[in-house]
């Protein structure tokens, strides 16, 4: 496929936690490419326990753009135990858990599906602003919106040798990318790392975790990436 579908969401507060988290959960400072999968799926209607059918076998690719710097701050959650109380007036067992959210947050998605009717629908509904479901980031009182940028042709870039500019995070544990291809002298750049998930079967199991890195304050990164996709607007991205 030679085009791909840019479009912007954003919300006042985030929370993607990371699986490594329990009693007092963090959050991944990027929605993981599963998450964004449920975000489309929501886009779309697709129900629930199919969505994921729609995005196995490399169908999809994603590439994620920061574009608010990243600001965490913890809040701490009242949670009650709904299943041991009788009425909600009279639930005793509580809980307060400090957890972690991001703030402020807007991420540029760049997406290509194998599937012509998925991509087809999808750009049909960002462009009318249209949503089947309502979109959060992460847990679903954290309502999102989302602003269709558009559609732009792209050219898969192969065997490159050259250091460029790149606008998304970076998978760094690939065949075309490593931690030694990426110039970290910029001084006026924050890099982090983390480590996501990727795929996952219709029945919940993670398939692919990707160590990625991106710049904390939405910047581009410099890499050598053997290879990358280049938009008629000149901007490069790594896709997921």
């Amino acid at each position: 496929m030679d085009k791909l579908l840019l479009f912007d969401i954003w919300a006042d507060y985030a929370h993607f936690k990371k699986y490594y988290t329990t009693t007092s959960p963090l959050t991944f400072a990027i929605p993981p490419k599963t998450t964004l999968y449920g975000i489309v799926g929501a886009i779309l209607g697709l129900d629930k326990e199919e969505y994921l059918d729609y995005f196995q076998d490399g169908k999809c690719n994603i590439g994620i753009e920061i574009k608010n710097p990243i600001k965490k701050t913890r809040i701490n959650l009242n949670l009650i135990n709904t299943k041991s109380a009788k009425l909600m007036s009279r639930i005793d067992n509580r809980t307060q858990i400090k957890t972690e959210y991001l703030k402020d947050v807007r991420y540029r998605v760049y997406f290509q599906h194998q599937d012509d009717e998925i991509y087809n629908k999808l750009k049909k509904y960002l462009f009318e602003h249209k949503s089947v479901y309502s979109i959060s980031l992460g847990l679903s009182e954290n309502l999102a919106n989302f602003e269709f940028i558009g559609e732009y042709e792209v050219a898969e870039i192969d065997n490159n040798e050259d250091w460029i500019d790149v606008a998304s995070v970076l998978r760094v544990d690939s065949d075309y990318l490593s931690k030694g291809d990426i110039d970290f002298s910029q001084g006026d750049r924050e890099y982090y790392s983390d480590k996501v998930a990727l795929e996952m079967k219709p029945d919940r199991e993670v398939t692919d975790y990707g160590q990625i890195i991106f710049e904390g304050n939405g910047k581009s990164i410099r890499a050598k990436p053997k290879k990358y996709y280049e938009l008629e607007t000149g901007d490069k991205c790594l896709l997921l």
